[in-house]
């Protein structure tokens, strides 16, 4: 991670996994490999049989080498996992989201996508939403930090009614608001019951939508972790989430809120845990892997092999299970 890899460095990394045959995780994060990197990256997918995910977020990746991971998918069967998380894009088309919704009509092997920064507006999320009609394998999607409003929310609510492989949903960072949450909300009661986690952090949703998501973890026992903070919490808000964490509803590891009393009254204070939060770094104290702080990669975790254990905070993808020979390395963080 964030180690001044260049698109040259990045070139001879790709090139180097053509013959590789062993190594099944890679991380480049923040390494600014840019559009040639990302092209390199692309062609080796067209070779590379045994990589299974592939995380290039930060990596200023250009429309021309996201256009090329979604082609190059369509017919790769290995690749599970693959974050392209905010590439360099230019226009208004929401180009990426197309293209990625195309690969998902015709990829029936990837379990996780990350798509944050894409720039992805209501339009794009409809375009999405109408690959996951036909997608029977994304178990993971991630498309928090984009401009999807809670007109998008619509499309998101209907497709929900149908599919039943979705498990991890974050929506962070967006503007969902209220309304945008009732649709989910109306969804999850009397239609889903194959989401497990739904992360809506920071969505401007007021107290009767974060109120109505209380009743979904309520009513549907399968919706087991929700995070809310960065909403705008009335005293009904805090009442409702004490009530799902008191009657066991909601365990304390499985949201990012905690209630405590001031007075009589209720209020929630914000506390660690997330989809992701360990993803660019970890604490200097304490466990070295939080499950509840990672809670997407444990929920969602890639497919293993060769008795190799992964370890469940897959955000920071640890190396586990090394072997002294250099052919058995299968994760590998640069």
């Amino acid at each position: 991670m964030f180690n001044d890899i260049g698109p040259e460095g990045g070139d001879l990394i790709a090139k180097a996994l053509y013959k590789n045959v062993t190594l099944k995780y890679l991380r480049m994060t923040g390494n600014k490999i840019e559009n040639e990197g990302g092209m390199s990256f692309a062609a080796m997918l067209q070779i590379n049989s045994s990589l299974e995910k592939l995380d290039l977020g930060d990596c200023d990746l250009g429309m021309q080498s996201v256009i090329a991971f979604a082609t190059v998918l369509t017919q790769n069967q290995n690749i599970k996992g693959i974050n392209l998380n905010r590439p360099i894009l230019y226009g208004e088309q929401e180009e990426s989201t197309v293209h990625l919704s195309h690969m998902l009509k015709e990829n029936h092997c990837l379990v996780e996508l990350h798509m944050s920064k894409h720039d992805m507006r209501n339009s794009g999320i409809k375009q999405l939403c109408g690959a996951l009609y036909l997608n029977k394998s994304l178990r993971y999607l991630d498309v928090s930090c984009n401009k999807i409003t809670r007109d998008g929310m619509v499309f998101l609510a209907d497709v929900l009614k149908s599919n039943t492989t979705l498990e991890v949903i974050d929506l962070s960072f967006n503007r969902i608001e209220t309304a945008g949450a009732k649709y989910l909300s109306e969804t999850l009661t009397s239609h889903n019951r194959s989401l497990k986690a739904l992360s809506v952090v920071s969505n401007s949703i007021e107290g009767e939508g974060l109120v109505a998501l209380s009743q979904s973890v309520k009513t549907n026992l399968t919706l087991s972790n929700i995070y809310i903070w960065g909403n705008k919490f009335d005293e009904a808000t805090c009442v409702a989430y004490s009530e799902l964490i008191q009657m066991g509803y909601l365990k304390p590891d499985d949201t990012d809120v905690e209630p405590y009393v001031v007075d009589g009254h209720v209020y929630l204070a914000e506390v660690s845990n997330g989809l992701k939060r360990h993803y660019y770094w970890t604490p200097t104290y304490g466990e070295d892997c939080i499950h509840s702080a990672n809670a997407g990669f444990n929920l969602v975790p890639a497919t293993s092999k060769s008795g190799v254990q992964e370890d469940p905070s897959l955000g920071n993808w640890r190396m586990f299970g090394f072997v002294s020979q250099p052919a058995a390395i299968e994760n590998v963080v640069v």
